[in-house]
């Protein structure tokens, strides 16, 4: 009986305060600049040089050359630790990290992201020109 004296006045006094916690989708917290979220590719800045695959702790990037000076890279957002070591190691900042957070997903294909250059695609026929 003890214990229960103790607790009891903690017990009543946490039923008249504000809960410590949030309804998330509900309520959306504040995103703080610093947060390092989904990577961002600019293929128009890539040199090629693999540094940022090399320096992943996680091995979740890989550069592939699609044309002469131009890459593309896949990114395994499953495998990403969000450490943000490529964007700091990439020479040309091609690489940057966003404040996107909400990256679930269902199967390891959902997380594969292939980023490459921009296609035109044509309006009329719906193709790639």
């Amino acid at each position: 009986m003890k214990r229960t004296g103790r607790i009891l006045p903690e017990a009543v006094k946490s039923v008249f305060q504000k809960p410590a916690t949030v309804t998330y989708p509900a309520e959306r917290g504040e995103v703080f600049d610093q947060v390092r979220g989904r990577l961002v590719f600019e293929a128009d800045k890539c040199i090629g040089c693999k540094i940022c695959m090399r320096d992943c702790p996680a091995k979740a990037i890989e550069i592939e050359k699609i044309a002469d000076k131009q890459f593309k890279a896949i990114l395994r957002m499953d495998r990403c630790i969000y450490c943000g070591q490529c964007a700091e190691s990439c020479p040309k900042s091609a690489l940057d990290c966003s404040s996107e957070f909400e990256l679930a997903g269902l199967t390891h294909e959902d997380m594969k992201v292939d980023i490459g250059p921009a296609k035109k695609v044509s309006v009329e026929k719906g193709t790639d020109v």
